[in-house]
């Protein structure tokens, strides 16, 4: 049995925990509290999640739309291709739970989908954050509402128009 290995990674927005093997990213989770010690942020990174780091720190940059690693999430069947469907959201796009539902073939599943979104365990690799409510409410997000806002805002600013 492979030994699973643990890093730290400090975002902008929180420190994110990321856990896995040889096999694949198996989770990347924020942390709600800043208590991991500089101790464990500064330690080496195992081998197997050096590359996680290199494309969160991407993406933190703005050079980074979509992301290249072998994940290897737990999760049911259905949950997997709920997560799956999440990967077809466009980089500063986004979809609401009902329009999600439709996608997988089944409108009546909105809170099986919605439940399952919830249980992503790959956060901003699966880009969850991309999912709203029907109405454009910023609804339903693990890390808290306002990650969600900062990263759709991330991933899509607002341009300032010209006055002239």
């Amino acid at each position: 049995m492979q030994e699973i290995k643990t890093t730290y990674y400090k975002t902008p927005i929180g420190i994110a925990k990321i856990t896995g093997d040889k096999n694949g990213i198996q989770s990347v989770s924020v942390l709600d509290d800043d208590t991991v010690s500089e101790d464990l942020l500064n330690q080496s990174v195992p081998y197997c999640l050096q590359e996680c780091g290199v494309q969160l720190d991407e993406y933190f940059k703005g050079q980074r739309a979509s992301f290249g690693l072998t994940v290897n999430p737990k999760g049911t069947d259905f949950q997997k291709k709920v997560w799956q469907s999440l990967l077809k959201i466009p980089y500063g796009k986004t979809r609401s739970y009902l329009q999600q539902s439709k996608a997988l073939g089944d409108i009546k599943a909105i809170r099986a989908v919605a439940s399952a979104n919830g249980k992503n365990p790959l956060w901003i690799i699966i880009p969850c954050h991309r999912v709203i409510g029907s109405d454009g409410s910023l609804t339903g997000y693990a890390g808290g509402i306002w990650r969600k806002k900062w990263l759709l805002n991330h991933e899509n600013p607002a341009k300032q128009q010209s006055l002239f």
